[in-house]
């Protein structure tokens, strides 16, 4: 997973840039037109194969509704119109992003926080986790592996509360995909980290999708 993720960010390394201030987006645009996909059906592959993708794909979202500071007509000019789609297909798109925005706002969270869906994702993630922890030997010590870099993220974080630690593995993940993306530089302690993450991650995926399917 950490894999794919650091193959996509080196992608987004090389995108257009338009202002500084949407670089970030503009590299993001440009992995989405490369894989020729509306932004719903990208939504829909992800959780359906990788809910962990799908988390950290909503938190991607939420980042660049905000840098645009929720203004609709901005993300329309500057994001929307560069699909390269049809007229129909693009205010598809845009009633999409309408429609995340509106859901940002209604639950208070245009500055920081994530949404409910996602919340519940991680809560979800992280009563399996759990339970894996007491019953699945390869799980137990995959998670040996990633419990010195959660431990070490609790104590960085001087009393912030980080969270649960299936949140702290995304918010490892994530983190190594924007300095990945904006350019910054990365530590072997980070990358470490977010590969020990990452194998978690992939364990709780592969569960969670096989009760997802045992469910339906």
């Amino acid at each position: 997973m950490v894999n794919d993720l650091i193959s996509f960010a080196n992608y987004l390394n090389e995108a257009l840039s338009f202002t500084p201030r949407q670089n970030y987006f503009s590299a993001f645009l440009n992995f989405v037109s490369k894989s020729q996909v509306i932004m719903k059906s990208v939504a829909e592959s992800k959780k359906s194969q990788n809910i962990a993708e799908y988390i950290i794909y909503l938190y991607q979202q939420e980042d660049l509704i905000r840098s645009f500071q929720g203004n609709l007509e901005e993300i329309k000019q500057y994001v929307v119109a560069h699909f390269p789609v049809s007229d129909r297909e693009k205010e598809g798109i845009f009633h999409w992003y309408q429609d995340f925005r509106n859901q940002m706002k209604k639950e208070g969270i245009q500055e920081n926080g994530h949404l409910e869906e996602s919340q519940k994702l991680v809560q979800e993630l992280s009563q399996i986790h759990w339970q894996l922890v007491k019953t699945d030997k390869t799980y137990f010590e995959t998670y040996q592996k990633a419990k010195p870099y959660i431990l070490q993220a609790v104590k960085d974080a001087e009393g912030q509360n980080l969270g649960n630690e299936i949140q702290i593995c995304l918010n490892g993940v994530y983190g190594l995909l924007l300095c990945r993306l904006l350019g910054k530089k990365v530590s072997d302690v980070q990358v470490k980290s977010a590969e020990a993450f990452g194998e978690v991650l992939s364990l709780l995926n592969l569960v969670y999708q096989q009760e997802r399917i045992s469910k339906n």
